[in-house]
């Protein structure tokens, strides 16, 4: 396990004074740090079609972008090239523990973890991110330049698939080193250039616009059939211009509108199935055939443990203390009574139980059943 530290700031004052406000370097943040995947690791991951992977290039003043998956790497040389892949959270559960210090904030706002290998001279040039990100400096070293948001400056796309910014004004300017972490909020400039062949790893964070909320919203009454109130207008006045559409009327839509996301229940159930859906498939592995409750008994009994599977999202609700409790897996709603917000936390809090949280499952037979129903389907797997 990953122990993260911030040196002289606490959580507490990281969140105060840096989350979504300026940059922030933590040389040191892990000790000792041993990467927990290698290049040649890495590589093999792009050459899988089912992994999103894309290779950028500079080769002068031209920059080139290739999407995997990649045949081999040799064409590329030895400088100037950067290999990334995204969500490999999701394929290399050693690489996934690095997300587990940054829990803190909560999973729903975890995105994925991508890692990128870099030749000398590597990079992406400058560029901007619409979310929080945290990069993680592997083997090798690498220059970072970070700046403050600046609205003058100017964005280009020196590829079709390429967009920079202008050069900025840096206010963290250093080389890191195995272990540095460096924080960028969203809107502020970076640039890193690797100095030698080196890894990184970017555990990024959700920040989803209101357009998608509003899609997601919208698709979610589609699928359940949910009409809500329709629009009614009593003491009407007569309209002087048939064709306006006034404020009165506009007013009681959005009145309309209001009222919709000020059903508590249909804001909560909606957002948890949205927000815990995967990013991308999953790498289902279903057993075959199926496990009964009572094998699942006797393995969490003489000490079995299970494992979360990489990129499966788990949050829950309870709206009230003492009340019900709505745990949410990949997109489904799981209602549990609320003397189950134990079995919730675990579920949601933990990537692996231990043999004590196992055991947890085995007390009462509706909790076997369940945990019974999340291996059958993929989602937990025993540990090797």
């Amino acid at each position: 396990m990953y122990s993260l530290n911030f040196g002289s700031l606490t959580i507490e004052q990281f969140l105060a004074e840096y989350w979504q406000q300026k940059p922030l370097l933590i040389k040191g943040g892990f000790a000792n740090f041993q990467d927990p995947i290698s290049a040649d690791e890495l590589a093999g991951l792009a050459l899988d079609e089912q992994v999103d992977g894309r290779l950028i290039q500079k080769d002068g003043g031209n920059w080139q972008l290739d999407e995997g998956p990649f045949d081999s790497f040799d064409k590329y040389g030895d400088q100037n090239w950067t290999l990334l892949v995204q969500a490999v959270d999701y394929w290399q559960p050693d690489a996934a523990r690095l997300l587990e210090p940054f829990r803190f904030i909560p999973n729903w706002r975890i995105d994925d973890l991508m890692v990128s290998f870099s030749a000398p001279g590597g990079g992406v040039g400058p560029h901007l991110d619409q979310y929080d990100v945290f990069i993680i400096q592997g083997m090798g070293k690498r220059r970072w330049r970070v700046g403050m948001p600046d609205a003058s400056l100017e964005q280009f796309c020196p590829h079709p698939r390429l967009l920079q910014v202008s050069d900025f004004n840096a206010c963290i300017d250093d080389v890191m080193e195995p272990g540095d972490i460096l924080y960028i909020p969203p809107g502020c400039p970076h640039d890193g250039i690797s100095l030698e062949p080196s890894l990184n790893y970017s555990v990024g964070f959700r920040a989803p616009a209101q357009k998608d909320l509003i899609g997601g919203l919208a698709d979610y009454l589609l699928d359940f059939q949910i009409e809500g109130e329709r629009f009614n207008d009593p003491g009407r006045l007569r309209s002087l211009s048939p064709g306006e559409i006034n404020s009165r009327d506009l007013g009681q839509v959005r009145q309309l509108m209001q009222q919709l996301l000020a059903d508590d229940d249909l804001l909560s159930h909606w957002f948890g199935s949205y927000i815990s859906q995967a990013k991308r498939e999953l790498d289902l592995q279903e057993p075959e055939p199926h496990y009964q409750a009572e094998e699942i008994a006797e393995y969490l009994d003489e000490g079995s443990v299970l494992g979360r599977l990489g990129g499966l999202r788990c949050c829950y609700q309870q709206a009230k203390a003492e009340g019900d409790v709505q745990l949410f897996i990949n997109g489904d709603r799981f209602p549990l009574p609320a003397n189950e917000i134990d079995s919730a936390r675990l579920l949601t809090d933990r990537s692996q139980l231990t043999e004590a949280e196992c055991r947890h499952f085995v007390q009462t037979p509706e909790r076997l059943a369940f945990i019974t129903q999340l291996i059958n389907q993929g989602y937990w797997y025993f540990v090797e």
